[in-house]
C-alpha cells in the first residue's frame, strides 16, 4: 500500500506574476487561500496590454506657452513644425479646434495621448462669445459618445470625451478676467477644469502667492467648480498624503515650461536661462511642473475619466434622454 502524501502547503498553478505574486508570502506560511487576491494583477495585466487613453485639452491666450507647457508634462515635442500667426492675423481669426494624437510609452505601459487646441481663444477684440466653439466640441463628443453606446457595435467605442481642461491664466493683473470667469462657469458642468498660472517665473515668491490666494477667493465668490481632488482615507501612507496635501495646495498651479535643456551635477534638468540664472522648471521651489504632472498623470488620471463618465457625461446623456412616455413618441 502506498502512504498518503501529506503537505501543509495547498498545490496551485505557478503564478504569471514572479516576483509580484500574492500568494508568495501566504504558501511560506503555509497559509490556505482561495485566489481572489491575484483580481487587482489580473486587471493591471488585461489593462497594459490593451493600453490607456487621455483626452487634454488646453485653453487659453496665445502667449501663454501653451505648447512648452504641454512638451514639458509629457516630455515630447507635440508641435514641430508649427507656425506661429502675426498679430493681426491672431485680431481677425475665429476660435479653431485643433486635435492632434501621439504614443507614448514608458516601461511597456503605453498611452494614447490625444491633445485638443484652442488656438485663437481670446485673442480677438470681442471674447464674449469664444466660449461657444469649444462647448459645443465638447457636447459633440458626448453625443457620438451616446450613439456609439447604442450602436451595433459597443465593444468598438472610441472615447473621444475631453476628459481634463487645463485652463491657463495670464500671470499679468491682479486675478482673474472676465473671460476667465466666463469660460469656467459656463464649462464647469461639461468637462473637468484645472486652472493653471502661466509663466509663472514673471511673478516674485510673494507675488506669485497674493495670486493664487485671490483667484481662489474668486472662484468660491463665483461659485466656479473646478476639479476637486478626493479626501485622502486614515489607512493611505504618510507620503500619499503629503503628496496629496502638496497637490491641494499648488491649486492654481503656477507653472514654467521649457524645452531647453542643460546638464546640471551629472543630470539633464530642463531650465529657462535668464541673465540673472536660471528657472529648473522641474524644481517644485520654482514651478508646480512636478505637481501637475503627478496629478494629471501619476495620481488622477483615472479620476479625472471616471468623472468624466459617470458624473459630466451621465448628466448630458440624461439630459438628451426623451422624457415623453412611449404612447406619446407614435402619436
Amino acid at each position: 500500500m502506498f502512504a498518503p502524501v501529506e503537505s501543509s502547503v495547498p498545490i496551485r498553478a505557478r503564478s504569471p506574476w514572479g516576483v509580484h505574486d500574492p500568494y508568495r508570502s501566504m504558501e511560506e506560511l503555509g497559509r490556505p487561500f482561495v485566489g481572489f487576491a491575484s483580481l487587482p494583477h489580473q486587471i493591471h495585466r488585461k489593462s497594459v496590454k490593451k493600453g490607456f487613453e487621455f483626452t487634454l485639452m488646453v485653453v487659453g491666450e496665445s502667449g501663454l506657452g501653451k505648447s512648452t507647457l504641454i512638451s514639458s508634462l509629457f516630455l515630447t515635442d507635440l508641435y514641430s513644425g508649427r507656425t506661429l500667426p502675426s498679430a493681426s492675423e491672431m485680431i481677425q481669426r475665429t476660435v479653431g479646434i485643433s486635435k492632434k494624437t501621439v504614443d507614448i510609452e514608458e516601461k511597456g505601459v503605453r498611452l494614447k495621448l490625444t491633445l485638443v487646441d484652442t488656438p485663437g481663444f481670446g485673442d480677438a477684440l470681442d471674447c464674449s462669445e469664444s466660449y461657444y466653439p469649444i462647448l459645443n466640441y465638447i457636447n459633440q463628443q458626448f453625443e457620438q459618445y451616446r450613439i456609439d453606446e447604442v450602436g451595433m457595435h459597443r465593444t468598438q467605442i472610441k472615447d473621444q470625451r475631453v476628459h481634463c481642461c487645463l485652463y491657463f491664466i495670464s500671470p499679468y493683473g491682479h486675478g482673474l478676467k472676465p473671460i476667465d470667469v466666463t469660460f469656467m462657469k459656463e464649462l464647469q458642468g461639461k468637462v473637468n477644469i484645472v486652472p493653471v498660472i502661466a509663466k509663472a517665473d514673471c511673478l516674485t515668491q510673494a507675488e506669485l502667492q497674493r495670486k493664487k490666494e485671490t483667484i481662489r477667493r474668486e472662484i468660491e465668490h463665483y461659485q466656479i467648480k473646478i476639479f476637486q481632488f478626493s479626501d485622502c482615507d486614515s489607512d493611505d501612507d504618510i507620503e500619499w498624503t503629503k503628496q496629496a496635501h502638496d497637490m491641494k495646495n499648488s491649486i492654481p498651479f503656477a507653472v514654467v515650461g521649457s524645452n531647453m535643456v542643460v546638464r546640471i551635477h551629472m543630470r539633464n534638468v530642463r531650465v529657462r536661462a535668464y541673465p540673472w540664472g536660471m528657472v529648473e522648471v522641474e524644481n517644485p521651489a520654482h514651478s508646480d511642473l512636478i505637481h501637475l504632472r503627478t496629478m494629471l498623470v501619476r495620481t488622477h488620471m483615472q479620476d479625472l475619466k471616471e468623472k468624466t463618465d459617470e458624473q459630466l457625461y451621465e448628466q448630458y446623456r440624461i439630459s438628451r434622454m426623451d422624457t415623453r412616455r412611449p404612447s406619446e413618441l407614435f402619436q
